[in-house]
């Protein structure tokens, strides 16, 4: 299925079953996070951070509190997402084919 894609083409994934091993795991959520819609929540999180940033001085230094980052991608069952599809995403996608549904969008 993956050698069927053309690149810049749209892909639907969805997760079928959640993976036990931490490192498949890893690699879908970062799949995940190509999601336009996960992206801009990131980055609308990541500069919300940097806008409420708690500072204090300590010792005539300047510190800083950092929050931590929210997790938008959830891998779950049915979890579903839209990525345009990279050739450098091949690999990937063939290591965790077993926990996907992958189809053109």
């Amino acid at each position: 299925m993956i050698d069927t894609l053309n690149p810049g083409q749209n892909v639907t994934c969805t997760v079928t079953r959640v993976p036990r091993a931490k490192a498949p795991f890893q690699t879908i959520q970062r799949l995940m996070r190509r999601d336009e819609g996960i992206r801009a929540g990131l980055r609308k999180a990541q500069s919300r951070r940097r806008r409420t940033m708690h500072s204090y001085i300590r010792g005539g230094k300047e510190w800083f509190n950092r929050q931590r980052v929210g997790k938008l991608a959830r891998v779950k069952d049915g979890a579903s997402w839209t990525m345009p599809f990279t050739p450098d995403l091949a690999n990937d996608l063939r290591s965790v084919e077993s926990y996907l549904e992958i189809k053109p969008a």
